[in-house]
């Protein structure tokens, strides 16, 4: 019993952090679109959803994709998005001004992919 409520504790105090950690769509200008041609760096393919790193205007961005279930039913695949893959990215900045977009639409050669 004391195991379980130590546990149920554990978690209550771990759930603010999650939730923190997550982005809120607010965090983003909307009215902002970026559009960038580069190549990735360190991308991950995971849940909640997809990340990168791309080199643009003198700062390396944090890239937020779409989940992996979303990106691979429209047609984008983890091997399009490898390490280097020189793509061109359309999105939106964060409002604070951290180097972070979020993006809509991820285009890979003749391929265009609707992210949201």
């Amino acid at each position: 019993m004391m195991r379980s409520l130590k546990l149920a504790a554990l978690g209550l105090v771990a759930l603010p952090a999650a939730a923190f950690a997550h982005h809120g769509w607010s965090s983003y200008d909307a009215t902002k679109t970026l559009r960038v041609t580069a190549p990735l760096s360190a991308v991950t393919w995971g849940n909640p959803h997809g990340t990168a790193k791309v080199a643009w205007q003198g700062k390396t961005w944090d890239v937020i994709l779409a989940p992996t279930t979303r990106m691979e039913a429209r047609g984008l695949t983890q091997a399009m998005l490898g390490p280097k893959s020189k793509v061109t990215l359309v999105g939106y900045p964060r409002k604070d001004g951290a180097a972070e977009m979020r993006i809509e639409r991820v285009i890979v050669g003749n391929k265009t992919v609707e992210l949201r």
